[in-house]
């Protein structure tokens, strides 16, 4: 019995000095790692409702490793892809609503490489939208949703949005972000009535198409 509490002893003593050892050796190892860097591009940062997008990126070091990319917006989720040798990835992507989206690509990490992110990267899908603008003869009325219409006020009416939705609207390169301020229009095939300053913003000749969010 003598002889065997020894053993014991410097047994447990061994352990107990391994364990520092192994944590030790575990934190070099991640020192070890590569760093890694991830690159994104989308083919276009404004899209139709429905319409597909490319989207590419690029991992280095290269070699075939795997990427998570998570788009966040009104129809989030996440895919995966496998790089190619060159580290390079690309896949179609539609949007099935309307919105605004932030799309990012995440290196998975391995024994080799640390985990990375690329930067966000904006898109807004849109929807087309009859459109009007209305303000001429109607300056210092009030408008459904409380104020008073003046030259300068910036929002739209539309018939169903609640009261201060804020709706995206682009034509020909321009966009504007705007409320929902007042009720209408009552014309049909037309979803959005412009106040005269939105109109001027977008260059909007008056009757017509819009690209909207909402």
């Amino acid at each position: 019995m003598r002889y065997l509490m020894p053993a014991v002893a410097a047994a447990t003593a061994l352990t107990i000095g391994l364990a520092p050892a192994a944590a030790q050796s575990e934190r070099h190892a991640d020192r070890e790692r590569l760093r890694s860097h991830v690159a994104l591009h989308l083919s276009t940062h404004s899209v139709l409702k429905g319409n597909g997008l490319a989207v590419r990126g690029k991992v280095r070091p290269g070699g075939r490793r795997r990427v998570k990319l998570v788009f966040r917006g009104p129809e989030g989720g996440a895919r995966a892809v496998t790089t190619k040798a060159n580290g390079t990835f690309a896949l179609r992507w539609a949007p099935g609503r309307t919105g605004t989206y932030a799309i990012r690509a995440y290196g998975v990490h391995d024994r080799r490489i640390r985990s990375s992110r690329s930067a966000p990267r904006k898109l807004t899908s849109y929807r087309l939208a009859g459109a009007s603008y209305y303000g001429p003869g109607l300056y210092g009325s009030g408008v459904a949703c409380g104020g008073t219409l003046l030259p300068g006020t910036m929002g739209v009416a539309n018939k169903t949005l609640p009261c201060g939705t804020k709706v995206k609207l682009r034509y020909h390169g321009r966009t504007v972000t705007v409320p929902v301020i007042d009720r209408g229009p009552y014309v049909a095939g037309r979803d959005y009535d412009l106040t005269e300053a939105v109109k001027e913003r977008l260059g909007f000749p008056g009757v017509g198409t819009v690209l909207a969010t909402r």
